[in-house]
């Protein structure tokens, strides 16, 4: 049996610590006893990233000129996928709030990012991805935030601020015309759902696999958009 190797901690600016672990050639991220990501599974982190540009439709096509705003880098699946889908014209903006999360996908999972954050329609922003909403005005066509275990601030209670009524607002206002929000959950969360709603977005709920290949446990993605 593999051990589970010790790589690196970070602390998250007002919140938790984040621990990154090896164990053979995969990778785990892990907060306390709750591990927030592997790269075993990256199915709903790259639909979060594709079903996004399926909803844009041609702004988002090869000759788009699409500019998403992606909350949280992660392990760069959801980045990875978008990158893909995107043309030459797309831009992508990605706010991360831990330097270190950085630092381990330039170091020791520099493979798994596959040169992503050096791609030239990348922008990196290593700010609070509120912040960067708040300082958007029609600036995006696709926000995807995946930034915690769902709508509630466990990583970093600051992040509780994105779910709120004033969040979606100011979420809104950073749209464009038609532009897409699109939210990460580990579960569902019917609260939230109608708060979504409730803020006049079209809202859709779809549940996803973890995996990639379709196994694993089922993930749900909003992708709300604006009129």
């Amino acid at each position: 049996m593999q051990t589970r190797d010790l790589i690196g901690t970070a602390q998250v600016p007002g919140g938790a610590e984040l621990t990154l672990y090896r164990r053979g050639g995969d990778y785990m991220i892990v907060m306390g006893h709750n591990e927030l990501m592997s790269s075993r599974m990256s199915g709903s982190e790259e639909a979060l990233a594709n079903m996004t540009i399926t909803r844009l439709g041609p702004r988002a096509e090869r000759d788009g000129d699409a500019h998403l705003l992606i909350g949280g880098y992660g392990m760069g699946f959801t980045l990875r996928a978008a990158l893909a889908a995107l043309g030459p014209r797309g831009r992508v903006t990605v706010a991360e709030l831990v330097p270190e999360i950085i630092e381990w996908a330039r170091g020791p999972m520099e493979e798994l990012a596959a040169g992503c954050l050096e791609d030239p329609r990348v922008t990196l922003v290593q700010r609070d991805v509120a912040e960067v909403i708040a300082a958007g005005q029609g600036s995006y066509d696709a926000i995807l935030l995946d930034v915690d275990n769902g709508p509630d601030g466990i990583v970093h209670p600051g992040n509780e601020r994105l779910y709120s009524e004033k969040g979606l607002r100011a979420a809104i206002r950073a749209l464009t015309p038609g532009g897409v929000l699109a939210i990460w959950s580990a579960g569902p969360d019917d609260a939230f759902k109608r708060r979504l709603i409730k803020s006049g977005l079209m809202v859709d709920e779809v549940g996803v696999r973890a995996r990639s290949n379709g196994k694993g446990p089922r993930h749900i993605i909003w992708f709300a958009q604006k009129p």
